[in-house]
């Protein structure tokens, strides 16, 4: 058997992890050959791929971003490059391809189940928004990271006694802001979920200043204020219709000093969240995601995706997956809110 396997969407830590279990359970354990395709869908619709050996998987455990390239390519836009992407797999041989991605890559890979290709999903996204799995690597990495910077930037805030403001990434979900935020002592944080009142939390902030003279809030890059709408870098979409998220961190530093009067400077953690070795949980998790991926193939189990469940990979329907995001735990955000400013 020929199995092909491919990273769409953005990158995250965990992915090498991924190829390297995939690697080698399709190799050792089935004798199967195993190949990558290069920069996503991008690779399959241009043919372009490189053959993955247990060789060729050794030492990238630890290593960040991806070795197969990623891209947000979407061959689904045109009826052509989807005719096209069936018609490389089989030329090329691909018994079976593996996706890993967010819910761009995965509707791309239901797609093509629909249409007879065997498929299997393997969940990532360091926003954790994927429906049906409790977690997905790369995002325990990123909430690590994310609270390092809080600690930091807590400290620097007490120096000088200013309020601290870090946007984090979190596009329809706050999932990363809250549990770093959680973890790095934030007095507010804002997330997509929950439309924020803005003179609320200035007055909230000023009243705290009063006793601690420095203050820390974390917002969500989709975090928007009651009657507001997102804000954005550009209105230009890209290839799945997504814009481009950017602002609001800077929208309310800006708001927060004009009211408060007070010493107000933002961090944006941008793409530092995505970079850098996976934590222990995230190889782990990795390369569990990996192996039984492979496992699904052997099964049969086409049209499905692995999860995360109570410490117990499954399997489930692809469709279940992507037909909404995960939002956060409204129980969490309220133990959050205990420690408020």
């Amino acid at each position: 058997m020929r199995i092909g396997i491919l990273t769409g969407g953005g990158d995250c830590p965990g992915l090498n992890a991924v190829i390297r279990a995939v690697t080698r359970r399709a190799i050792e354990t089935f004798g199967w050959e195993v190949i990558g395709f290069k920069d996503g869908w991008k690779g399959v619709l241009e043919g372009n791929y490189i053959p993955l050996t247990a060789q060729s998987v050794v030492g990238i455990l630890h290593k960040g971003g991806t070795i197969l390239g990623t891209s947000r390519t979407n061959p689904t836009k045109n009826p052509e490059d989807l005719i096209r992407v069936k018609e490389n797999l089989k030329k090329i041989g691909i018994d079976a391809l593996l996706t890993v991605g967010g819910d761009d890559t995965l509707s791309v890979a239901l797609k093509l189940h629909q249409d007879g290709v065997k498929v299997v999903g393997i969940p990532k996204t360091i926003d954790n928004d994927i429906s049906a799995t409790d977690f997905t690597f790369g995002f325990n990495t990123a909430v690590s990271i994310v609270t390092d910077c809080l600690d930091r930037l807590q400290t620097t805030g007490e120096s000088h006694h200013r309020i601290m403001v870090c946007e984090v990434m979190g596009r329809h979900a706050g999932w990363i802001a809250v549990h770093a935020g959680i973890a790095g002592s934030a007095d507010a944080i804002l997330i997509p979920e929950i439309p924020f009142d803005m003179e609320d939390l200035c007055l909230r902030l000023k009243k705290r200043h009063e006793r601690k003279h420095f203050s820390l809030v974390v917002v969500a890059e989709g975090a928007k204020p009651i009657g507001g709408m997102e804000v954005l870098i550009t209105r230009e979409v890209d290839a799945f219709g997504h814009v481009r998220l950017g602002g609001i961190g800077q929208l309310i530093t800006q708001e927060i000093k004009n009211r408060t009067g007070i010493e107000t400077r933002l961090t944006v953690l941008g793409h530092i969240q995505r970079g850098g070795s996976p934590t222990a949980y995230d190889r782990a998790l990795a390369t569990r995601f990996g192996v039984s991926a492979v496992n699904a193939i052997h099964n049969g189990e086409f049209g499905k995706m692995v999860a995360l469940r109570m410490e117990k990979i499954i399997t489930i329907e692809i469709e279940e997956a992507i037909l909404k995001n995960k939002k956060v735990d409204m129980e969490l955000y309220e133990i959050a809110s205990l420690f408020f400013a």
